[in-house]
């Protein structure tokens, strides 16, 4: 469950096929990325890319959380500003994304995890993994400055994370998948 959400929409009048016009924001969560539905208390002053309670308490902005989205159900805006949202989530929990490298492992014989980040092919893989022997990544710019093939980082982790929110990716490494998918796999 999240207890912080990045605004990716401010609708002051909500969706324009909707019947009640009342405010309303599209949100990613800051711990899963987690795409949010909520409407606006009357007297709330809101921003694109501002950061909002939606925990049970504490709530200043938020009224309400109508409920999970799908990356579909984002307006054409939320879309645009999401990978921009995704990134600066990325940075300010940069330590969490360098324990995944410093921690990642085969999923299986032939597949290890850093195999699913777009960009990362066999030899920076190679290179990560020996770099990370002789010591642990501190950051970035630690990782950027031991294997000069990965330039990006967080650009990396972006990539990903996007893929997995727009339900293209097999596994799910960093969000929930889908609603719609992890429904149905209980459904059989």
């Amino acid at each position: 469950m999240e207890d912080f959400a990045w605004v990716v929409e401010y609708l002051p009048l909500g969706h324009a096929a909707a019947s009640k016009k009342e405010p309303m924001v599209q949100l990613m969560g800051t711990r899963f990325f987690t795409l949010l539905e909520a409407t606006v208390k009357p007297d709330a002053a809101i921003v694109l890319g501002q950061k909002v309670c939606v925990g049970k308490e504490g709530r200043q902005e938020v009224e309400h959380i109508r409920g999970r989205i799908s990356y579909e159900e984002l307006t054409t805006g939320a879309k645009d500003f999401l990978p921009t949202m995704i990134k600066k989530a990325i940075h300010e929990r940069e330590k969490d994304f360098i324990d995944f490298v410093n921690r990642a492992k085969p999923i299986s014989i032939r597949v290890h995890t850093l195999d699913l980040m777009p960009g990362i092919g066999k030899k920076t893989m190679e290179t990560i993994l020996s770099e990370r022997e002789k010591s642990p990544f501190t950051g970035f710019d630690d990782l950027k400055k031991r294997v000069p093939s990965l330039s990006d980082p967080a650009g990396v982790f972006s990539l990903r994370i996007l893929g997995e929110l727009e339900g293209k990716e097999k596994y799910y490494m960093f969000t929930k998948p889908p609603f719609e998918r992890f429904e149905q796999r209980f459904r059989r």
